[in-house]
């Protein structure tokens, strides 16, 4: 019972942070790498500063899905480091 419900935990995580990375790369795409200097192109920065206000807004929920997601990684990892352990008689 408790490992397919830590691969389930594992999987969600790993989903999520996924799903996240996914709409951050589609936010991204239609943002622009240049400075507006110019007062006729106000529209244009104005939409560049939304996008970069949702983009700054996913990235600490991305940092803590991708540091769950690392979390979770070694735990599972160590689970079975420990069984293979116990089954050597090693613990």
């Amino acid at each position: 019972m408790f490992v397919p419900m830590m691969w389930s935990v594992w999987s969600l995580f790993v989903v999520v942070t996924a799903a996240l990375y996914v709409y951050r790369t589609s936010l991204t795409r239609d943002e622009a790498g240049q400075i507006f200097l110019d007062d006729s192109f106000s529209q244009e920065a104005a939409q560049q500063s939304v996008i970069s206000a949702k983009v700054a807004k996913i990235e600490p929920l991305l940092n803590v899905a991708r540091w769950m997601v690392i979390a979770l990684t070694v735990f599972v990892i160590a689970y079975y480091v420990r069984e293979i352990l116990l089954q050597l008689s090693i613990l």
